[in-house]
């Protein structure tokens, strides 16, 4: 056997699936049930479409799309013919969405119904997308191909089998801090994640994971490619709500999923919620900000024995490096902050704390968090000065701040750009507010620094309680001070009782949050 055959592909987890667990079903949406058998047989006979449609190894395939079955036929289908898929953020704006096809040299675009209407806004906008075709089951829009139509009366072809080191996908970042970036990952960056991610959520061939985060996001990703390889089930909602949301995990019975704690919170705190039966969920992965104990209360008492699984990790990393088992929150003598903590590193990756000549700080010590192994990216697409100070002296430099403590447990602080500077002292926004979410009061929130002609800049926290009114600035200032230091503590608050902006992944967009305190500043640093 060659030593390319040897390679990690992603193809290898459908031709898996399809040889142990071909008769079991792999797919479940809108009323459509494939078994791996079925999907492994549409995903080689779609790949044909695609060379029909002259692509060819390394062209690139984007997808603007909600959730659904066929989005996970198509990102199997793509690398099957040897291409590459592009998932494109359903948040964009036409102008973002034409950046992102243009940039990657995208020539094949699939659409849903939901985005054919957008077509028009992206009509002499595209520089290289050659071909739109049409993910919906209705007739296709004139001019475009149709999804099924590349399956039908197609003859399976041979996979192109391509792995290793060849690139498998563009995933751009989110652009809240400046431009999109394409993050280049191969087939075994996305293979070693899915087998990282595996021992710390379990994943067999029982698991039926529920889309129901983005699926154009590596969050959610993540999960596809490890069930994937565990020759498990998938179902879907096409975008989430929390009645959908409720009514799938009823219907579909999922084991597993990912949300990240504002989806949780918007589900246990559902009046409608003790009208679904939720109890077939066991593990949910969340991230991009703390998990309130309440939330996780409320969640115990609906789903009895669910486990909630903080992980962390970025799009450059493919995109697992730590997670929190809550069963280390059970140990003997575990601290009580243990609960901010965002766990231990994955089986094959390498996490440490650096300063900044990329030396290692003593424990308890902040500095930047940074990675290597082999889901660590290959770069960034046609910016090689980015990527060679991004993965400087052999390190992925996540750009985020934190500490590990004695038993190898890592706390996240802050983004490294995100840190206020308060009259010359260093405060964490995380570290802030993990404080305010530890009142039973705060359903979200988010600190940000403002002007401050003195201090330079002032901690400011943004908060939505679980009902206006019901606490006041100065109760939740003091709250704090009996958690953190007084110079973290927040100098003002600001109450809303609409929820925080988010990105697509989820995170809280605090440069929205930011932007009407600093404008006329030239810099976001007073």
């Amino acid at each position: 056997m060659s030593s390319r055959a040897m390679q990690m592909r992603l193809t290898h987890m459908v031709q898996r699936g399809a040889q142990v667990n071909g008769k079991r079903v792999v797919s479940d949406f809108a009323g459509r049930r494939h078994t791996w058998a079925r999907f492994a047989d549409r995903v080689a006979r779609l790949a044909t479409g695609l060379g029909e449609l002259d692509v060819k190894a390394g062209d690139r395939v984007a997808i603007l799309a909600l959730n659904s079955d066929r989005y996970l036929e198509f990102f199997f289908a793509v690398p099957w013919a040897g291409a590459v898929f592009v998932p494109v953020n359903t948040r964009l704006a036409p102008p973002e969405i034409a950046y992102w096809l243009n940039d990657s040299g995208s020539e094949v675009l699939f659409v849903d119904d939901t985005f054919v209407p957008m077509l028009p806004a992206l009509e002499g906008k595209l520089e290289t997308v050659r071909q739109v075709v049409y993910l919906g089951d209705d007739t296709a829009p004139e001019g475009l191909g149709h999804y099924e139509g590349l399956i039908q009366d197609r003859a399976p072809r041979e996979d192109a089998g391509r792995g290793g080191d060849d690139l498998a996908g563009l995933f751009y970042t989110g652009g809240t801090t400046g431009v999109s970036k394409g993050v280049m990952l191969s087939h075994s960056n996305l293979v070693m994640n899915a087998l990282n991610i595996t021992p710390f959520l379990h994943f067999d061939p029982w698991t039926n994971w529920l889309h129901a985060a983005p699926m154009f996001h590596l969050a959610d990703g993540a999960g596809a490619f490890a069930v994937a390889m565990a020759g498990g089930s998938h179902c879907f909602i096409p975008g989430f709500d929390p009645v959908t949301a409720m009514a799938a995990i009823q219907q579909y019975r999922p084991s597993h999923c990912v949300m990240v704690p504002t989806m949780v919170n918007m589900v246990v705190n559902h009046p409608g919620v003790g009208n679904y039966d939720l109890t077939s969920l066991q593990k949910v992965l969340y991230g991009a900000s703390p998990m309130p104990r309440a939330v996780i209360d409320r969640a115990l008492q609906l789903m009895p024995g669910i486990s909630f699984i903080h992980g962390y990790g970025q799009t450059e990393s493919a995109p697992f490096l730590t997670a929190l088992d809550p069963r280390h929150l059970e140990e003997p003598g575990a601290p009580d902050d243990r609960r901010n903590s965002i766990g231990h590193s994955g089986p094959a990756v390498e996490v440490r704390v650096l300063d900044g000549n990329d030396r290692e700080v003593p424990v308890g010590t902040v500095g930047e968090i940074c990675a290597r192994g082999m889901n660590v990216m290959q770069g960034y697409w046609k910016k090689p000065e980015l990527t060679a100070e991004t993965l400087r002296n052999g390190w992925l430099h996540t750009g985020d701040g934190g500490y590990m403590d004695e038993d190898g447990f890592l706390y996240i602080v802050d983004r490294v750009k995100d840190m206020i500077i308060s009259g010359g002292e260093n405060v964490y926004s995380a570290e802030v507010e993990n404080a305010i979410h530890q009142h039973p009061d705060v359903v979200e929130c988010a600190v940000i620094g403002i002007p401050h002609e003195k201090w330079g800049e002032q901690v400011h926290a943004i908060v939505r309680p679980n009902q206006p009114g019901i606490i006041t600035a100065e109760a939740l200032m003091a709250f704090c001070h009996d958690l953190i230091a007084n110079y973290k503590c927040p100098r003002s608050v600001e109450f809303t009782d609409t929820p925080l902006p988010l990105s697509g992944a989820g995170k809280i967009l605090k440069t929205e949050l930011r932007q009407p305190y600093w404008d006329g500043y030239d810099k976001a640093v007073n």
